[in-house]
């Protein structure tokens, strides 16, 4: 007896079941495997092809005893019928079943076999991949990395719910085939896809199952979701009926919620690249084995895109898959029914029906919110032909609900033709305009011909998009739209000449296209004679030897030039030429977050500099982008050749977080740290992190913080917690405060004795009305390295509840960490405000009234203004026990701990309640976490570290603790 048989089907009557050469490659992943004792059981039908019966042949001939052919029944005509004939004729100890072009990992049937005899179970599964695309490349679906997350047993398959809700089982897995004839497992003969329904039968059916995090199958065959519709959802349904069967009718709705979003979804996707005769079809089966209701658990345009799957409406489907690609763009006339809810469709579609209303409820997606000129609208392109030597376009562009112009508000409108890659652009005249209610219909005639003219090398393909002007309000509103249709709205018998400047031998022809995003563009192709020819002689002469030589050389001179350029160049040059450079007295460079913004202590310390009239040249580092710094300052960029000069020759550096570590601090220059705020969490070599780390990573940390000449701290726990934790000794730290919070505590100077209103300048640059309240959300950061890369995180926050709630007496503002990127919904004006790109978050924190956040030390600052703090903090266990933190954050808060949004809600909805209770833990939580924050901070580093009488001063608080210690 065989360790595995693997029965592999050929020549049955439903997808993948063909083709010799998926045989092949499926019986070599068999005999590759590094586990011997595997056999391939070919099963063949009787009506299987001469190839596939030839190449059966051919395999257990080239290697008997362990290729098998086994010619079914000749009643035996599906797919289920040959693999219960494969199972029948099965000898090894566990039997595996594969689909015609499904591969083997080499060492899948080893994993499976040590795990099925280790664990005793009778059913091992793991995961697999297909293929997503054309070019071979393979994915695995996302929800197995859950599911199978680490090796495990489980004594039922409710256990492991993935492995019914999701078809997990449809490859992947082996039974020990004792198993298989003791529950007489067999897969359905009258069903197609039978494999979606078999899995979950042995699950339900074995006792114990193995799971394994190991890569098993590869090259599983996406289905034909529209030509397999109806097959999919009927074997959905006898899985489904299954769970009800064993008493699990929650695991059923989870199993029609992710059935929806593996097969409903992506079959609404893939409407765009169908014929128009083909959508119609599938959007009429979908209307006849569509019967259940559309799960709710689905996010509006999923939701939207099942119902209307469900109606059999092919054309609103087309428009719901463009939206499900473009979330962000209004793709359909929206509605607003009596209760105020936003629904997909034109009045009467959906009714106000609940079900109808539930069903196509897209109010979240605040489209109600975007206005004409701002909002992304869908143009749907209605016609491409051609007539009398010119393009002849139509299309219709969706309005935003409520925002759009009016039925008498002129309009014009042109279209316009963009080189792709340039600047380059022509423009059309529009000579049908018409506004129809919630759109505006539009056509237009271009002779692409006579205007378009290209150059003809790089400039072949050009990109269509509409201009509509209208006169708003504010004066002029341009709205600008690209133009959308299905794959198959531009014929291939729509060409037209083409002059290209270059010459004919460049191009001769105007094809129009539709392109992978589903935009109208025109390319310049050569279709005779002459230009074919051309272009071929163009391709030899840029690939025969000489030219791919000149291409090896050009791209080692590339090469070269970009070591020259490297980081580890610059760095290795700046170590050990340029710290040999005299320093330039008086010259400063300064750097905020790694050059991200221009704000925190730095730039306090830089203004302070200019109030004193100090004679220093300073230099500012920038990231990304100089916005947002002064005009007048003087930039460079960061890790430029300018920047490794600058700092090299500066006698100063001042940072708030840290220069590159593999950059030498020149002997004569002076580091100023200012860093960025107190320790909740553990750093430096407190942090488990950086205790787990070899020791050369660990003397690379250290060497970077022995440049620092001055580190500033604003109590005695920045002294017990940062300086122990970057081994700082007591000579290098000033107990000065920060300078950023100097506005802090001028601004609580200022609202003590003038009131909170006038609010500062920035409120009224973001539009923030006088009568509602400022909350500012600031996490933390939570992600690992990133590369120099900008993370984007879903918030904790639902920020759009928010909204709803309290967007009547509450502006929010949204601070993301720098190092991340928040996504943010679209809610009511003046309720979300994204500020996380501002420059100095002190601005921010003056402006705000309550401060929410979990374990930024945005905290300590904020209590220096005495104003309320609320802690949001859903996983402060688990994030304490992860990354270790000096205090109880429950015990020491300066304001009510929360776990969950309603605990959080509650304590807004009673805020006033809530500050007087927690008004003297604030006073007290300020006083030890800011003891030297006393707002003049900034001065007193200038006249420690930069003017030249304040040179060796120290400078210190007297504190009560030194009182009582007699200093």
């Amino acid at each position: 007896m065989t360790d595995f048989s693997c029965v592999i089907t050929g020549g049955g009557d439903t997808e993948g079941t063909g083709g010799a050469d998926a045989l092949r490659a499926s019986v070599a992943s068999v005999l590759g495997q590094s586990l011997q004792g595997c056999e391939a059981l070919v099963v063949l039908a009787s009506g299987a092809g001469a190839a596939t019966r030839t190449a059966a042949r051919a395999l257990a001939g080239s290697t008997p005893g362990r290729v098998r052919v086994v010619h079914a029944d000749p009643a035996a005509r599906t797919t289920g019928a040959l693999r219960n004939a494969g199972l029948d004729a099965a000898t090894g100890r566990y039997v595996l079943v594969l689909t015609p072009g499904e591969r083997l990992h080499r060492h899948a049937c080893r994993n499976l076999w040590q795990a099925g005899e280790r664990s005793r179970a009778d059913l091992v599964a793991g995961r697999w991949s297909r293929t997503a695309d054309e070019g071979g490349k393979e994915n695995e679906p996302p929800w197995q990395e859950e599911l199978f997350a680490r090796s495990r047993t489980v004594t039922r398959f409710a256990e492991a719910p993935g492995l019914v809700v999701r078809d997990a089982l449809v490859t992947g897995f082996c039974l020990r085939r004792e198993a298989v004839r003791r529950h007489g497992l067999r897969y359905e003969e009258d069903l197609a896809h039978g494999e979606i329904l078999f899995g979950p039968l042995a699950a339900a059916a074995v006792g114990r199952i193995a799971l394994v995090r190991r890569l098993i199958v590869t090259g599983r065959a996406v289905p034909d979701r529209s030509r397999d519709l109806t097959a999919l959802v009927e074997a959905h349904r006898r899985v489904a009926n299954t769970l009800d069967t064993h008493g699990l009718p929650e695991l059923r709705e989870e199993r029609e919620l992710a059935f929806a979003r593996d097969h409903l979804v992506p079959l609404a996707r893939s409407f765009p690249r169908l014929p128009a005769a083909r959508r119609t079809r599938t959007a009429a089966a979908a209307a006849r084995v569509l019967t259940a209701p559309v799960p709710q658990g689905l996010p509006p345009l999923e939701r939207v895109a099942v119902t209307l799957l469900a109606r059999g409406d092919a054309e609103g489907v087309l428009a719901a898959a463009y939206a499900l690609s473009r979330p962000a763009t209004v793709c359909a006339p929206l509605t607003t029914g009596r209760d105020g809810r936003v629904r997909w469709g034109d009045e009467g579609s959906a009714g106000d029906s609940a079900e109808g209303s539930a069903a196509v409820d897209v109010t979240e997606l605040g489209h109600q919110y975007r206005v004409f000129g701002e909002a992304r609208l869908m143009n749907r392109l209605t016609r491409c032909t051609a007539e009398e030597g010119r393009l002849l376009l139509a299309g219709r562009l969706v309005l935003p609900p409520h925002t759009g112009p009016g039925p008498d508000t002129p309009l014009t409108a042109t279209l316009e033709f963009r080189a792709r890659g340039g600047a380059r652009a022509v423009a059309f005249p529009v000579t049908e305009l018409r506004h129809d209610g919630n759109g505006i219909t539009w056509g237009a005639r271009a002779d692409v011909t006579r205007l378009l003219r290209p150059l003809g090398v790089r400039d072949t393909a050009w990109d269509a998009r509409l201009i509509v002007e209208a006169d708003g309000e504010l004066g002029r509103v341009r709205s600008v739209s690209d133009l959308f249709g299905p794959q198959d709205l531009v014929e291939g018998a729509v060409r037209f000449a083409a002059r290209p400047r270059l010459g004919r031998l460049t191009g001769e022809t105007w094809e129009p296209y539709i392109t992978l995003k589903d935009h109208l563009a025109l390319r310049l192709t050569a279709r005779r004679r002459p230009a074919r020819t051309a272009h071929r002689l163009v391709r030899y002469a840029t690939h025969f030897r000489p030219a791919r030589k000149a291409k090896l050389l050009v791209r080692a001179l590339r090469k070269r030039l970009d070591r020259y350029r490297s980081r580890g160049f610059k760095a290795s040059l700046h170590n050990t030429w340029l710290t040999r450079l005299p320093v330039r007295r008086g010259s400063v460079v300064f750097e905020s977050h790694m050059g991200r913004c221009y704000g925190d202590s730095p730039r306090a310390l830089h203004e302070e500099i200019r109030r004193q009239g100090l004679k220093l040249r300073a230099t500012w580092s920038y990231d990304t982008s100089p916005a947002g710094f002064p005009d007048d300052a003087r930039l460079v960029r960061r890790w430029s050749w300018r920047y490794v000069w600058a700092l090299a020759r500066a006698e100063y550096w001042v940072d708030n977080q840290g220069f590159p570590q593999n950059l030498r601090k020149p002997a004569r220059t002076t580091y100023l740290q200012t860093w960025h705020g107190s320790a909740y969490k553990r750093m430096g070599f407190d942090e488990r992190r950086v205790q787990l780390q070899n020791a050369p990573q660990r003397d690379r940390l250290q060497q970077a913080v022995h440049r620092f000449d001055h580190f500033l701290v604003r109590s005695e726990h920045d002294v017990a917690t940062l300086a122990h934790a970057y081994r700082l000794p007591e000579d290098r730290l000033l107990r000065t405060g920060y300078p950023r919070n100097d506005a802090l505590i001028a601004e609580r100077t200022r609202a003590e004795t003038e009131g909170r209103l006038p609010r500062p300048p920035l409120a009224g640059a973001l539009g923030i009305d006088d009568h509602r309240k400022v909350v500012l959300y600031a996490p933390t950061f939570r992600g690992g390295p990133m590369g120099g890369k900008q993370a984007r995180r879903r918030l904790l926050l639902d920020v759009r509840e928010f909204a709803e709630r309290f967007g009547d007496t509450y502006t929010l503002l949204v601070r993301a960490h720098y190092l991340e990127t928040a996504r943010l919904p679209v809610c009511p004006p003046g309720t979300v405000i994204d500020v996380s790109r501002h420059h100095d978050v002190s601005e921010i924190l003056a402006l705000a009234d309550v401060l929410v956040t979990d374990y930024s030390s945005i905290m300590f600052d904020f209590a220096l203004l005495d104003r309320p703090v609320v802690l949001y903090a859903p996983d402060l266990d688990a994030y304490a026990a992860e990354r270790g933190s000096y205090f109880d954050l429950r015990e020491s808060a300066p304001g009510p701990v929360t776990a969950t949004q309603e605990e959080l809600f509650a304590e807004l909805t009673e805020l006033k309640k809530s500050d007087t209770r927690h008004a003297a833990q604030r006073s007290s939580f300020a006083e030890k976490f800011g003891a030297y924050d006393r707002g003049d901070a900034a001065r007193q580093v200038v006249a420690a570290v930069f003017s030249r009488q304040g040179a060796g001063q120290e400078v210190r608080h007297t504190t009560d603790h030194d009182r009582g210690a007699g200093r």
